[in-house]
């Protein structure tokens, strides 16, 4: 017999928040401050996206190696998202968000510093880490200063913020790219860092909610943590062990086993990680899945946009993020516009018209060629930021909105764990299809061009080169030789592309109908909770 105790008896009752004595604890200074910390963390995403083919070239890193800058990241933030998230309901939100800052600082500041691979990827994973603690603190933060009236709303600022964070990192990444080194571009989130720092210790209040938990679930901990590892590592690997590998395989049958063994343990514990009675709630459900769909599709299919556009039509790091602005510019725009209309006509229609949009992008970036212009590729871009930020939005608050207070820390790291996941699924499934592609399509484009054959030793290393849109030119090759080898090499990465895109927009048709079972719940503020058994 579950000793859990049921959500829906311990969500407590909470109307208006009481107003706030200057500064400190302030709703909309609050939203200010934690955004700032949070535009740390979203500039860096697109930052590193820009910064990726120069820190290929720059350390001679293979596309595993730029893979694993951004699968660490992703891996150590989806390992540890839930849990951080506890950690901030257990001792305070603004406690766990501070410690998330200095850190995810700290490690960006060590990145900079680093003149091998290995080293980046490393403090990569260091930075993942601390900025668990830090999102899902903010989301726990705007969910206790914010009455639930107002919630759609903060939440849709919070998405702008990210959304002009997001804009702006291609611009000011290319431009220390190109003008300075890969390695400024983290030493950026240091002044960042500080200024967020400095803020939340005089603004942030910390909230503590009545029935907030005093213990730790150890074996929950592990066993969810070990579970998101074995699901992951495989799919990482995959590539290189092969999808019909006993590795492959051994890892993701450990990670269902382990997944049945967490639910087992979260029925039997006082206070668990994840009370499971949470996914009672169909929209809190949805949302989760919604969240991870839409993460697949949309960083699996950004990761080779940077490369399509540098490396295939040759721009420069600052022009590649000029052509992104389309995108994320959508998503400024209609991150609010998308808070007011949830918050008037409820989350169903804003998330399954934005993942249909999402699914019409997806299909039209799958069209993208050699000879592709500026018009077509900003029409895609914007479509698809369109879509998103009502997704965005409305995932989140469907998520973290229904959630009780005592676990909006929790609430919160899933949320964003499903982001990651979904993220670090997408890079890894994704590429895995752009490899599969390049490798059947890469020999026959070759001989059919008359170049003459490849050493079966180099014919891997030749893979990799055309997988990131890298013509692989010998120096002093003739003119003529120089063309052919370039028309094959991005030919072939643009046909792998189209494929990647096409699953793209197959899993974005599926989001969609998950957000046909979205609705908006009943506000656990009220006393309503999320489910029963």
């Amino acid at each position: 017999m579950s000793s859990q105790t049921p959500v829906a008896d311990v969500a407590p009752e909470r109307s208006v928040p009481e107003p706030p004595k200057g500064l400190r604890g302030h709703p909309w200074l609050t939203l200010f401050s934690v955004a700032i910390g949070v535009m740390m963390v979203a500039l860096d995403g697109t930052i590193v996206a820009i910064a990726n083919p120069a820190i290929k070239k720059d350390l001679d890193a293979s596309l595993a190696d730029v893979q694993w800058i951004t699968n660490g990241y992703m891996l150590a933030l989806a390992v540890a998202l839930i849990t951080a998230g506890k950690l901030g309901d257990r001792f305070g939100h603004r406690q766990t968000f501070l410690i998330g800052v200095l850190g995810f600082a700290a490690a960006s500041g060590a990145i900079g510093f680093s003149h091998e691979v290995v080293f980046v990827i490393a403090f990569r994973v260091v930075q993942g880490l601390f900025g668990a603690l830090l999102m899902p603190a903010a989301l726990g933060l705007l969910r206790a200063t914010f009455p639930a009236e107002k919630l759609n709303m903060a939440i849709g600022i919070w998405g702008m913020v990210i959304g002009a964070s997001t804009a702006g990192g291609p611009i000011v990444g290319g431009l220390l790219v190109e003008h300075v080194n890969w390695q400024s571009v983290f030493f950026i989130n240091v002044p960042v860092g500080i200024l967020a720092l400095v803020l939340g210790l005089v603004i942030l209040k910390d909230h503590r909610a009545q029935n907030a938990p005093r213990s730790f679930d150890l074996p929950g901990i592990a066993l969810l943590s070990g579970a998101m590892f074995c699901l992951i590592w495989p799919l990482i690997k995959a590539t290189d062990w092969g999808w019909g590998d006993m590795k492959t395989w051994g890892f993701l049958i450990g990670s269902v086993v382990l997944f049945a063994l967490f639910a087992v343990v979260e029925t039997r514990v006082r206070e668990p990680l994840i009370p499971l009675r949470m996914f009672r709630s169909v929209p809190l459900s949805a949302g989760t899945a919604l969240m991870v769909l839409m993460a697949f599709a949309f960083m699996g299919g950004l990761f080779f946009v940077t490369f399509y556009l540098q490396n295939v039509h040759g721009m420069t790091p600052v022009d590649s993020g000029l052509h992104l602005l389309p995108l994320t510019g959508m998503m400024i725009v209609g991150s609010p516009l998308a808070g007011a209309l949830i918050t008037k006509f409820g989350p169903r229609i804003p998330l399954v018209g934005g993942m249909v949009l999402t699914a019409v992008a997806m299909y039209g970036m799958s069209g993208l060629d050699t000879a592709t212009g500026t018009g077509p590729m900003s029409v895609w871009f914007a479509l698809l930021g369109l879509g998103l930020a009502p997704v965005m939005v409305g995932a989140t608050e469907v998520i973290v909105g229904n959630a009780p207070l005592e676990l909006s820390g929790v609430a919160g790291g899933l949320q964003q764990a499903a982001m990651q996941v979904g993220g670090s699924l997408g890079t890894a499934v994704l590429g895995a299809v752009m490899a599969s592609r390049v490798d059947d399509d890469l020999p026959g484009n070759w001989q059919q061009a008359g170049l003459p054959p490849v050493p079966p030793a180099q014919a891997s290393q030749l893979s990799d080169a055309v997988s990131t849109g890298y013509a692989p030119v010998p120096k002093g090759a003739p003119p003529m030789i120089a063309e052919k080898i370039t028309s094959v090499a991005h030919d072939t990465f643009v046909s792998g592309m189209g494929v990647a895109f096409t699953v793209a927009c197959g899993v974005a048709v599926v989001a969609a109908v998950v957000a046909l079972f979205t609705k908006r719940g009943a506000n656990a503020e009220a006393g309503a909770g999320v489910g029963h058994i």
